[in-house]
C-alpha cells in the first residue's frame, strides 16, 4: 500500500518503490538512542498498520482486520472461511478490550486507530523481529 492510486493500492511497484518498502525492514543499529530507537519502531509500525488500513482512513475496521486475515490464512486447507472469521472477530475484540476496555453492550468499537494500535503491540520486541538481514557479500573470484 504505497499510497499511489487514487484506492491507496498499486498493482506493480518500481526498484525505488521496493527499496522503500524494504527500508521498513533494516535492522536496527547498535548505536542507536531511545530517539531513534523509537522513531524505528514507530516507522516499522506505521508501515504495519498502513498495511491493515486498507482504505486509509486512519482506522483499521473490523471488515479490514477480516479481510487481511483472510489473505494471511487463506493458505491454510484445515481453516474455513467461518473460522479465519472467528479468529479475526476474536482478535478485534481483544483490541477493542486494550484499547478502550470494558465496553458497555450497546457500544461499539469503531476500530483500531494507530494510537491504539501502538497500545497493543506495547511490550513486543517489534525492532527484532520485524527485519531482515542483509548479506554483506564479499567479492568474490569466479572460475570459468
Amino acid at each position: 500500500n504505497l499510497r499511489g492510486a487514487s484506492g491507496g493500492f498499486v498493482d506493480e511497484i518500481n526498484f525505488e518503490d521496493f527499496l522503500t518498502v524494504m527500508s521498513n525492514f533494516r535492522p536496527i543499529e547498535l548505536n542507536m538512542d531511545e530517539e531513534q530507537l523509537d522513531r524505528s519502531r514507530k516507522q516499522k509500525l506505521k508501515f504495519l498498520f498502513h498495511m491493515y488500513d486498507g482504505d486509509s482512513d486512519g482506522k483499521i475496521t473490523l471488515q479490514e482486520y477480516r479481510n487481511v486475515v483472510q489473505q494471511m490464512l487463506s493458505g491454510n486447507p484445515h481453516l474455513d472461511k467461518e473460522s479465519v472469521r472467528s479468529i479475526a472477530d476474536g482478535a478485534m475484540m481483544e483490541a477493542a478490550s486494550i484499547c478502550v476496555g470494558q465496553m458497555e453492550p450497546d457500544q461499539v468499537y469503531e476500530g483500531i486507530t494507530f494510537d491504539d494500535f501502538l497500545k497493543i503491540w506495547e511490550g513486543i520486541d517489534i525492532e527484532t523481529k520485524m527485519h531482515v538481514r542483509f548479506l554483506t557479500l564479499e567479492p568474490m573470484a569466479f572460475c570459468y
